[in-house]
């Protein structure tokens, strides 16, 4: 064993010092191998910390959301809605939501009015998101006007502006009282935008939905695990876009590795033939060029990884932040939690680790097993 270790130090060694006689070549093919893993580990890390994000907001939202269809358009809840629904078991409660966007000329930016379930704001008063006070220049306490559905300019006092913590769900959203809400949008008594169901038994949700539907023919259940696979293929998608557009990456990284695998340079084969002519082996050939790939794309990968962890999770992702979080005007700010999923990290190193050191191999073998004297001679 002891044997075994002493030879495979002896071959790194070896490597190190042949890639230290051509260092440029080296440390440029080290830093393209570095920034490609870069920049896919920042685009992988990034979409998987939004995703697991997005299913950690959305999984206290109401099991099942029911909306009125008219035409195949979303209408209004009628005041004896909820009634036609009836008692379904399996529903611990019902709550009709009052809720809407309301776009600001201002900023140009659209905002989501809501009227919360518990501690609404007072009459006259407001509380806004993190990132619209921001945008508006606005804090607690100063006032800001709206012209409502019927053409009036209606003032409100900003109550509080909510917690940066919840800016990801926040950002955009002003919280108003009932009475507000209905006289903003000139919206009709005893009418709600939708209803919002809790499930006692989350493997009930789907029955549930199914019983809805039979109910309210006209209704459209909206399930939460709907939701949730909603945003995962967006972030899905901006995650093609982007390697889409980072595609000439790609391909410059498949010419490179073609490059190493389609032949040595003639120093690179006159050295094999060297070492054949003095005493190794076909397979100390091949294992030294294993270690000068390993040691290449490994140390490579794990820098580049590392360097995208620091800009994903550290620096905020700002090269691709833009692109893949997806809000137009207003841009929250918020930390993402390290987030790093297994099979998405192996994924990653298998593609990129495995072809650059198979590649250096088999011009190695090709080489290695021809005469010396003939390879030293070409």
């Amino acid at each position: 064993m002891n044997a075994w270790l002493a030879r495979q130090r002896y071959l790194i060694d070896y490597v190190l010092a042949a890639m230290a006689r051509q260092k440029g070549r080296a440390i440029g093919l080290w830093v393209v191998y570095t920034l490609l893993v870069f920049v896919l580990a920042s685009v992988m890390l990034f979409t998987h910390a939004l995703r697991q994000e997005s299913a950690r907001v959305l999984q206290h939202a109401p099991e099942v959301v029911v909306q009125k269809l008219v035409a195949g358009r979303t209408d209004l809840i009628p005041p004896d809605y909820i009634e036609k629904m009836g008692r379904i078991r399996g529903v611990r409660e019902k709550q009709l939501r009052l809720w809407g966007y309301y776009y600001d000329s201002v900023v140009k930016a659209n905002y989501t009015f809501m009227v919360p379930s518990v501690a609404a704001p007072e009459p006259g008063t407001i509380m806004v998101g993190p990132a619209m006070a921001r945008t508006r220049g606005i804090k607690a306490g100063d006032p800001i006007a709206f012209r409502n559905y019927a053409g009036t300019i209606i003032s409100y006092q900003v109550a509080q502006v909510l917690p940066q913590p919840t800016e990801l769900m926040s950002a955009d959203l002003v919280l108003m009282s009932e009475q507000d809400f209905r006289s903003l949008f000139n919206f009709p008594e005893g009418y709600y935008t939708d209803i919002a169901l809790t499930v006692a038994n989350p493997k009930e949700v789907r029955n549930v939905a199914t019983k809805v539907t039979e109910a309210l023919p006209d209704s459209r259940p909206i399930l939460r695990e709907e939701i949730l696979r909603t945003y995962a293929s967006v972030f899905d998608w901006r995650e093609g876009m982007v390697l889409a557009v980072l595609s000439g990456a790609l391909l410059a990284f498949a010419i490179l590795a073609w490059d190493k695998a389609s032949g040595l340079s003639a120093q690179e084969r006159r050295e094999i033939g060297i070492l054949k002519a003095v005493g190794w082996e076909t397979g100390d050939v091949l294992r030294m060029k294993l270690w000068e790939g390993l040691l290449v794309s490994f140390t490579a990968f794990l820098a580049g990884y590392l360097l995208a962890y620091w800009h994903v999770f550290h620096a905020g992702g700002a090269l691709f932040r833009p692109v893949l979080q997806g809000w137009a005007v207003l841009y929250p700010e918020f930390a993402l939690r390290p987030e790093v999923d297994g099979l998405q990290l192996f994924t990653l190193l298998f593609f990129t680790v495995v072809p650059f050191t198979a590649a250096v191999l088999v011009p190695s073998w090709r080489a290695a097993i021809t005469d010396p004297d003939a390879v030293m001679r070409a």
